[in-house]
């Protein structure tokens, strides 16, 4: 279900394999259950979630007060978050910003509209995968559900595996939680994890080694 990357006396840090759920399911959430077991810890509290298709770093509060704060972080979006996808489809522009609202659309999905009262946003770079795939690097300024999914079928590239938005075909869902940054406790931390399931992962650029050093453009808000 996951492998642990970090703990301390106030959070841990894990990373979730695909196709694991962070949802409660009939009142269980044998995820949070199974990482307790390896940890020791009665209860622990999820920070923010990962869709079920979805790998990589997810941030669990250890007591009920660094999980308010943490969870207030997220709130604030103080935390930086950065994602690895894969597309069998070339994107209609290489980089660049996608703003918007969205809504629910037909069975679970979710679309992305033109207006802007209270949008998601989502930048990324992109670089070719090999055989006519594309890697993409997001960094999502909002944690919106299914915000990368959507944004990349936006420009054209659904997420490989990503059935529900009519991804190309795949051993998985091609979406994963790469890095994260944040401040707790006046300490810096900062996570990084390649993915490690999945046949069709491509190496990544150098220079995505280190993703918040990228040249981000600004967003219109931003001076």
């Amino acid at each position: 279900m996951f492998s642990l990357v970090f703990q301390n006396d106030d959070f841990l840090v894990i990373d979730k394999h695909p196709g694991i759920s962070v949802h409660k399911d009939d009142n269980d959430q044998p995820l949070l259950s199974e990482v307790a077991k390896q940890t020791g810890d009665e209860k622990l509290y999820l920070i923010h979630r990962l869709d079920k298709m979805t790998s990589g770093l997810l941030l669990l509060g250890r007591h009920q007060q660094a999980a308010s704060e943490l969870s207030s972080m997220f709130a604030d979006k103080t935390v930086k978050k950065f994602y690895l996808a894969l597309s069998a489809k070339k994107p209609n522009k290489k980089q660049g910003t996608i703003i918007g609202d969205m809504t629910k659309s037909r069975r679970s999905m979710w679309k992305l509209l033109s207006t802007k009262t209270n949008p998601a946003v989502t930048q990324f770079f992109s670089t070719s995968g090999g055989e006519g795939k594309r890697l993409f690097l997001c960094k999502p300024y909002t944690g919106k559900t299914h915000q990368i999914r959507v944004a990349l079928k936006s420009v054209g590239s659904s997420i490989m595996g990503d059935e529900t938005y009519s991804g190309a075909g795949a051993d998985r869902g091609y979406l994963h939680a790469f890095a994260l940054r944040f401040n707790h406790g006046g300490e810096a931390f900062s996570f990084q994890q390649k993915p490690s399931i999945g046949n069709e992962w491509p190496e990544l650029p150098e220079e995505w080694q280190t993703p918040d050093a990228l040249n981000w453009p600004k967003l219109p808000h931003q001076k």
